[in-house]
């Protein structure tokens, strides 16, 4: 089948089919161009809506995170970001391997279908033009035919006629000659034409015509293959991100089997829990005998027997049936000059009587609180620096929270300073790098903040190490990680127990306390970072000259060595690199190359 030879009179609707099979084409690429535009917007609202519910930083929001079903929401939420860029790759794919290259490949289509239709239309041209000349000669021919017989008959008549001159005669049988010989030329041109058009039509209707319209079918069925590929490289570019979108689905389904109810619940108690005891039945009062009424314990509207101010974590009563009824104004504390005796016939409760050593433990309990809240009504009700005003569990935690954040804190500065001190013994070695006696005034600073920072999380170390004595015994799990009180610390807890009772005002000050805390923990402190995980690679770095190191923390490299990077350089001039387990140390920064990891969170630790 071939156009050339079953259409070879079909020039004008060819040209209107190829054409269409642009127009269709152009049409398509509109489609996808459309349909990428389509993936771009429902890409955006789809990160528009994962970031519209992403928990705002520093807020009460991120901490409501820890909670398992909480995690799984905030999975589902990265998921559908990824889910949302597998839709850009989609619309990035077909823009680039569809709608840009079909585009290209249009205009070069046109040109081809200009190019073949302009031969065409030349092609025509030609033969047309032999088809002027041949009849033109035609007509001619006919013409000097007619005026060569009109010729030979007059001459005939004129030799008929006897009183024509014989001069006459001769001029028309001359005049008949001539037409004649006309007639002869004209013919001669007419059938020179006439092949001469049988030739041209020949070729154009076997070779020229056929040919270009085979071009032109060669042409369309191009455009129709390359429709057929873009078609299917439409369906591949979204199967390829199918096997991601599954990721992303499953990341969703594997968050969701990942919410532990138990562990939530777990949770809750750990954020709430006061550590208080739940109160205790209350006693009856016989008023019967309103000599010798005894004042019960639990009572929810008077003080204790004993006459001890009770104003306990914002002047709740310690008898009050708190976490079960509703919370009403407490009344005013009793004067501070109540005493056992100032209560007319007061016997101790029979709580005190059947459970001396709770209630001495209660009172252990709720001491602190009570003398520090009064301190900060004095201080205009700011928030106490020991979190006396939280619950014993909550202010255990806060205080945990505290020891962790100067740990870290002393631990920074501690790196610091081994870095000024390896930079100052490179200056020492090196003059020419450096004045060594530039770096004194920012170690002793250095020094300096270390020092008060100790102070400080031995302090608060001395506050925890309290609370925890109070609490009921705990897990090994629950125990404090940073290790640094065992058994050495308990002569601490008491003589701040004993400060703060013996004090003459019922008052406790932290200088007091800061003074016996210290002496305690001075020895404790330095086995804080002993047991510390070692550092993860955060990138690789390569030796560009060989370095080696004589000073402790500093270690030796080969030029061209491979090493990895677990601390970069802080501006001090060292990077902190290792070359295996056992291995590692600081080397200068202009020493190496360091190529540092994008994921550096995730890196591994090198084993």
């Amino acid at each position: 089948m071939s156009w050339g030879t079953e259409l070879w009179d079909q020039f004008d609707n060819l040209e209107k089919h190829t054409q269409w099979g642009i127009d269709i084409l152009e049409k398509y690429i509109k489609f996808v161009k459309e349909r990428t535009e389509i993936e771009l917007n429902y890409a955006k609202q789809l990160r528009n809506l994962s970031k519209k519910y992403q928990p705002k930083k520093n807020s009460k929001e991120e901490e409501e995170y820890r909670y398992t079903a909480c995690q799984a929401f905030l999975s589902t939420l990265n998921e559908m970001n990824d889910y949302a860029g597998q839709h850009e790759v989609i619309s990035e794919n077909m823009t680039s391997q569809i709608t840009v290259e079909l585009a290209r490949y249009v205009q070069e289509l046109k040109q081809e279908r200009k190019s073949h239709f302009h031969d065409g239309r030349k092609a025509q041209q030609q033969i047309e033009t032999c088809w002027k000349q041949l009849e033109s000669s035609k007509r001619r021919f006919e013409r000097d035919c007619r005026e060569a017989d009109r010729a030979q008959q007059y001459f005939e008549k004129m030799d008929a006629d006897i009183n024509v001159t014989k001069a006459d005669v001769e001029k028309a049988r001359q005049q008949a000659q001539i037409r004649h010989q006309m007639a002869d030329d004209s013919k001669a041109d007419y059938s020179s034409y006439l092949q001469k058009f049988n030739l041209e039509q020949h070729e154009y209707y076997h070779t020229h015509i056929p040919n270009i319209f085979q071009k032109i079918q060669e042409m369309e069925e191009r455009r129709i293959v390359r429709i057929g590929e873009s078609v299917k490289t439409y369906a591949e570019l979204d199967r390829q991100v199918i096997p991601i979108i599954g990721k992303c689905l499953d990341g969703i389904v594997t968050a969701a089997e990942s919410v532990d109810p138990k562990n939530d619940s777990q949770l809750v108690v750990e954020a709430y829990k006061s550590g208080f005891e739940p109160p205790g039945d209350i006693e009856f009062e016989d008023y019967t005998q309103p000599m010798k009424r005894t004042v019960s314990d639990n009572s929810l509207s008077n003080s204790r027997g004993d006459g001890k101010p009770e104003l306990k974590f914002g002047g709740k009563s310690k008898g009050k049936l708190w976490p079960f009824i509703k919370k009403n104004k407490p009344p005013p504390p009793p004067p501070a000059s109540a005493s056992p005796s100032a209560v007319p016939n007061g016997p101790q409760s029979p709580k005190q009587q059947k459970e001396p050593l709770s209630h001495r433990f209660n009172e252990f309990m709720t001491s602190k609180p009570k003398i520090h809240c009064f301190r900060s009504l004095k201080r205009g009700g700011a928030t106490p620096e020991d979190f006396s005003n939280l619950p014993p569990e909550q202010r255990r935690k806060k205080l945990q929270q505290k020891v962790d954040e100067l740990n870290k804190e002393i631990q920074k500065e501690m790196d610091q300073r081994d870095a000024i001190t390896k930079m100052k013994d490179v200056y020492l070695k090196n003059p020419q790098m450096g004045d060594p006696a530039s770096l004194d005034h920012k170690l002793a600073e250095v020094s300096q903040n270390i020092e008060k920072l100790r102070l400080e999380a031995q302090k608060f170390e001395a506050w925890l190490a309290e609370v925890e004595g109070r609490l009921p015994a705990r897990g090994e799990q629950s125990r404090r990680q940073s290790g640094l009180y065992d058994t050495q610390s308990a002569p601490a807890v008491n003589n701040c127990a004993q400060d703060r009772e013996s004090s003459p005002d019922g008052s406790y000050t932290e200088e007091q306390s800061q003074e016996s805390e210290v002496k305690v923990l001075a020895t404790d402190f330095d086995d804080e970072f002993d047991d510390e995980e070692p550092l993860p690679a955060i990138g690789t770095c390569k030796a560009l000259y060989t370095f080696e190191g004589q000073n402790e923390g500093t270690i030796s490299v080969v030029e061209g060595e491979t090493l990895y990077v677990i601390e970069e350089d802080k501006g001090d001039g060292w990077t902190r690199i290792r070359r295996n387990e056992d291995e590692e140390g600081y080397v200068p920064t202009s020493y190496v190359e360091v190529y540092l990891d994008k994921n550096a969170k995730g890196a591994k630790t090198y084993i």
